[in-house]
């Protein structure tokens, strides 16, 4: 005895002629339109004279326990008694993209399975072609910020990547923060300083306003693109982290001519008790075990100048951690620099030029402690999604492709019930 149970089809506005399975065990459903009339394309007047019907139409839907599902119907053709030579227009239904193999329903069931997923992949899984994943993708996803979706922008970010790893094409990366929300705003084709000025002043003029911060790196053209279209309305702040990057690279540039010296003077055996000091060195002082300090006291009895170094690395880090205000960081920036010209160190030389030259925006980072680490974290699922993707090289693509990650299952994993 064959039994069977019934599910709705969750589409409006249609009756269910017939249910059937094809060769394949795919299911059929055939439906007919249970609206009268449409509006005609040329007057937009509304036309309820029954012309005949449309050629007729088979579009791929949800899949039903585990079988493709098509839905196949007719689209009912209109006349307007109104407009001379009195034309047809074919009935349009809200389920249903005009030249679309699919139904909007379905179309959103393959954006969910695009999220943290590859084309590719979704197109093996549900057997549809490499052009159709993509053209849901265009239909669903633009390729640059609609800026109608924001009434407001806390806080902006500059910041680069690689669209090939070592061949340094830099593209730029716009991003956005709401509360506690990264938003992407612009994926741009290169970093030049015109480029950058161009698409910040392209930004409306309500939404500029809303902008209390600009998070940075130090490369010159985000700082000055910042500068030309915002002025002094808004701080520009170069963040603190890619601040510590480089005056600890001058710290490892010395260890590491420490360490060439100590391996020429020292035994084998007393340079073996060094290893290790690269990792202690790089600790925060708070975070080092009694083995990490037993190591670097045995590497600064051999390197003082290093110990020297290590010390002042950690006084500027210190400063960072401190809740003042700006100009009193910039009191102690200026003595930490009187401290290392006054020593015998020259690691710090590439640091001190730079920390003078952006000491106003670096100085901003105390006003409200703004970083760029909501930019170093969409950067790195940037990074994920090229190497799922095997490399994302169209601009336009890589924005659609951030878009849906961040957001996708928010926009349409509610859809489908």
């Amino acid at each position: 005895m064959r039994k069977t149970f019934e599910i709705p089809l969750d589409i409006p506005d249609v009756t269910i002629q017939t249910v059937e399975t094809d060769r394949h065990g795919d299911f059929v459903i055939t439906v007919k339109s249970t609206l009268a009339g449409t509006a005609c394309h040329k007057c937009g007047k509304k036309i309820t004279k029954v012309y005949g019907d449309d050629r007729e139409i088979t579009l791929r839907h949800l899949p039903i326990l585990g079988r493709k599902t098509y839905i196949r119907f007719r689209p009912v053709r209109y006349q307007c008694p109104y407009c001379d030579g009195h034309p047809t227009t074919t009935q349009q239904l809200s389920w249903h993209t005009p030249k679309s193999p699919y139904t909007k329903i379905y179309e959103t069931h393959i954006l969910l399975k695009l999220v943290n997923s590859t084309v590719q992949d979704v197109c093996m899984k549900e057997e549809i072609g490499y052009e159709a994943v993509m053209g849901i993708l265009d239909r669903h996803i633009q390729g640059e910020v609609d800026w109608n979706q924001f009434v407001r922008l806390d806080v902006l970010g500059l910041d680069e990547i690689s669209l090939k790893k070592g061949q340094r094409n830099f593209i730029t990366i716009v991003t956005g923060r709401l509360d506690d929300e990264t938003v992407i705003l612009g994926v741009l084709a290169n970093r030049k300083k015109s480029t950058v000025k161009a698409f910040l002043s392209g930004m409306p003029r309500k939404l500029r306003k809303t902008i209390k911060a600009v998070c940075s790196d130090m490369y010159d053209g985000f700082i000055h693109a910042a500068q030309e279209v915002f002025g002094k309305q808004i701080r520009i702040v170069i963040d603190r982290f890619h601040v510590a990057k480089l005056y600890r690279k001058g710290l490892d540039g010395l260890r590491k001519q420490e360490l060439q010296r100590l391996k020429q003077e020292l035994s084998e055996e007393a340079y073996k008790q060094l290893h290790g000091v690269m990792w202690a060195l790089r600790k925060r002082e708070g975070n080092l075990t009694d083995k990490d300090k037993d190591l670097l006291a045995r590497l600064f009895t051999h390197a003082p100048l290093l110990k020297n170094a290590y010390e002042l690395c950690n006084a500027l880090t210190e400063i960072f951690e401190k809740r003042i205000g700006k100009r009193k960081a910039k009191s102690q920036l200026v003595d930490w620099i009187a401290r290392v010209r006054a020593s015998t160190l020259r690691c710090f030389n590439t640091f001190l030029t730079t920390l003078e030259k952006w000491m106003d925006e670096i100085a901003n980072y105390f006003h409200d402690r703004q970083t760029s680490g909501f930019v170093e974290g969409l950067n790195n699922k940037i990074k994920v999604i090229k190497r799922r993707c095997y490399g994302i090289l169209n601009v336009k693509h890589l924005f659609q492709r951030i878009a849906l990650d961040l957001s996708g299952y928010a926009l349409f994993a509610l859809k489908i019930r």
